[in-house]
């Protein structure tokens, strides 16, 4: 199955530690952050991925190539989906849909959401899927509400009070279905067509029990950082 990576943003929140590279390659103890991802990802069946882009996508192409150049990734597949102008996260894969005349499920992730496990499991199922964490902090976030049946039937907004709850993973099984009637505007998978496939009853969710961890934000990064590091030597 194909693998959507959005690697397009800007990483505002983070240049204040991580100024040089775009965000997907900020380093990690010396090794970008995406290398870690790409053998996370390869380790769990992906052997085709699709590359959306926009702020600096040179750079990450050109990592990209060199990475697959290696002879352990050779037989790993990529395409690359470059944005002229940001398009939100909604935009870049409805444009990535319609590019590359995509007809079958693909899954969606984000190239700055670290997520141990989850691909198997929604590769299985039913699009579309949207996984779900429980964290103890939402507040950050907002949190994503569904029933007994794991049907979602809302999301909320963040706020101010630091309670846990259900947030959205950043990992999804979508249909190409439901970015036909793109506009080619701006749009969010998280404000505009997550909450349309609500309203349809048909967004359906998989809570999943692994580390999540969004290197968004300064804090986050170096948690990030320091959990690599333990685990390179044997702590975790």
């Amino acid at each position: 199955m194909q693998l959507l990576v959005l690697a397009g943003g800007f990483g505002s929140r983070l240049k204040s530690v991580v100024s040089n590279v775009p965000k997907p390659l900020a380093p990690i103890n010396g090794i970008p952050f995406l290398s870690f991802q790409l053998d996370n990802w390869c380790s769990q069946g992906i052997k085709e991925f699709i590359f959306l882009l926009h702020y600096k996508a040179n750079t990450i192409i050109e990592f990209l190539k060199a990475w697959n150049n290696l002879e352990a990734n050779q037989d790993i597949k990529m395409r690359f989906v470059i944005e002229h102008s940001a398009l939100g996260t909604g935009g870049s894969v409805a444009n990535a849909v319609q590019t590359l005349n995509l007809t079958s499920n693909f899954l969606v992730t984000n190239a700055d959401t670290w997520l141990g496990s989850g691909i198997q499991e929604l590769s299985h199922a039913s699009a579309p899927v949207i996984s779900v964490v429980e964290v103890g902090n939402a507040k950050r976030y907002g949190t994503i509400v569904f029933d007994k049946n794991l049907s979602v039937t809302r999301f909320t907004e963040k706020i101010e009070s630091e309670n846990s709850g259900w947030i959205n993973a950043g990992l999804s099984l979508l249909h190409p279905e439901i970015f036909t009637s793109w506009d080619g505007k701006e749009t969010s998978l998280e404000t505009d067509y997550f909450p349309s496939l609500v309203k349809k009853n048909c967004l359906i969710a998989l809570p999943l029990k692994d580390n999540f961890i969004d290197i968004g934000i300064p804090e986050d990064y170096h948690r990030f950082c320091k959990w690599i590091e333990q685990s390179q030597e044997g702590q975790l």
